[in-house]
């Protein structure tokens, strides 16, 4: 349970509202029809394809209306993203609806419902205010400060590990500058929640893209460590027995769409599909993720943990590529804490039909397969989320005469539904 009183959000709600309607920012839209649910763009500050002026947009108008781009934070889209975020999730006004989110999307969003009066609950103060923080708020109440102590910086940081415990990092600052006044005092409050214990395996998912010419035609993700992708002939005649007892789920590739357009391009598309018909296998391991060929069609991958520049190519029946290696990649995400930077891939692409080197551009292939991996991803996420608030913490601890920040530890339990 958190200590204090929970504070009135209408103010963000009215503006969240506002700023959906208005259709100004790229990604902020309705989710539904009944306006109860709304996406926000959720881009990765360090993709390549990145921009700041639309990926960020929303999240600088927050920390513009807040009254924060004078606050060292000028030119910081990773800054802006976290103070809405932990406002948003701090709220008993919004609920994140995780099942709607897309986030391994070339636009990715996530979706958060506005909650109806009736559902929100009341937090109960509770009574653990020692003398020393009676004296400070006393300090920091007075009339002329009361407006300014409410515009207060929020911060979230979310670390899913093994260990079954979160970090969730929120922030309150007293910033009542008055004339030459300076700020005398940073305070934090630190929530430690307990996190539901992942099934055994659960690191083992795939989540797959298919892509016809560019355009995506399929999108599925698979629970388990191994899958199939391959293509079964639109045919009256029943699948052999070989394919009926396969015991990999399978990923059928789609017949291609009446919206891809004509030409000869879309002909080879549809000649090369049989030679598809016996797939790739993907197979998880506690080393990576290696591929195995069994169709005719030529397979090229690209991949973040290749060795050689040249071309790689997934030779037929012979032994399992790596195409993932979850040790490299461990180490890129440990040296990603520290230092930030450029954040470990999560993932690789299948060319079937043709060549592929990493220069080139996927989307300009007949057949593309992207894989990631979401729980790879989400240790991704929670890396830059603790960078980022540690970055912050920084800077509210420079802005404190004594370069202190003063951290009170709330044990909040896990949810019992």
């Amino acid at each position: 349970m958190a200590a204090g009183r929970m504070r009135s959000t209408r103010r963000l709600r009215s503006w969240i509202v506002e700023q959906v309607s208005s259709g100004k920012y790229p990604g902020l839209v309705w989710d539904d029809e009944a306006k109860t649910m709304f996406r926000i763009p959720w881009k990765h500050a360090g993709k390549q394809d990145f921009r700041k002026d639309e990926d960020a947009a929303i999240f600088k108008a927050w920390a513009e209306f807040k009254g924060k781009l004078t606050d060292g934070g000028q030119d910081n889209p990773a800054a802006w993203k976290t103070r809405l975020r932990c406002a948003l999730n701090k709220s008993p006004e919004f609920k994140e609806v995780m099942d709607r989110a897309q986030l391994d999307i070339s636009e990715p969003y996530k979706v958060y419902r506005l909650v109806p009066i009736s559902e929100q609950g009341v937090v109960v103060p509770e009574k653990k205010s020692r003398e020393k923080a009676s004296r400070r708020s006393k300090r920091r109440r007075s009339d002329s400060d009361s407006d300014a102590a409410s515009d207060d910086k929020q911060i979230k940081r979310e670390e899913a590990t093994s260990h079954h415990f979160s970090l969730n990092v929120c922030s309150e600052i007293g910033e009542h500058l008055i004339a030459s006044r300076t700020v005398d005092e940073i305070r934090l409050d630190v929530r430690i929640e307990e996190s539901v214990t992942a099934p055994v395996g659960a690191q083992d998912s795939f989540s797959v893209a298919v892509y016809y010419l560019g355009q995506q035609v399929l999108k599925r993700q698979i629970q388990g460590t191994d899958v199939r992708i391959m293509y079964l002939p639109s045919s009256p005649i029943p699948p052999t027995p070989l394919v009926l007892k396969a015991r990999f789920p399978r990923i059928p590739l789609p017949e291609p769409p009446s919206t891809l357009p004509a030409g000869p391009e879309l002909q080879a598309l549809f000649t090369l599909l049989p030679f598809m018909e016996k797939g790739v296998v993907l197979t998880s391991t506690p080393q990576g993720v290696y591929g195995k060929r069994f169709c005719q069609g030529r397979v090229f991958w690209t991949g973040p943990h290749t060795t050689m520049p040249d071309l790689h190519k997934m030779e037929r029946n012979t032994e399992p590529v790596l195409l993932f290696n979850k040790e490299i990649f461990k180490q890129q995400l440990d040296y990603f804490r520290t230092n930030g930077g450029e954040p470990p891939q999560c993932g690789f692409t299948l060319c079937f039909g043709e060549e592929l080197s990493d220069s080139e551009d996927p989307f300009q292939k007949l057949i593309i397969v992207q894989i990631t991996l979401p729980w790879e991803e989400q240790q991704v996420q929670n890396a830059q989320s603790i960078f980022e608030s540690i970055t912050i913490l920084q800077s509210l601890a420079s802005q404190s005469p004594l370069g202190e920040i003063t951290l009170n530890l709330v044990t909040v339990p896990s949810p019992t539904n």
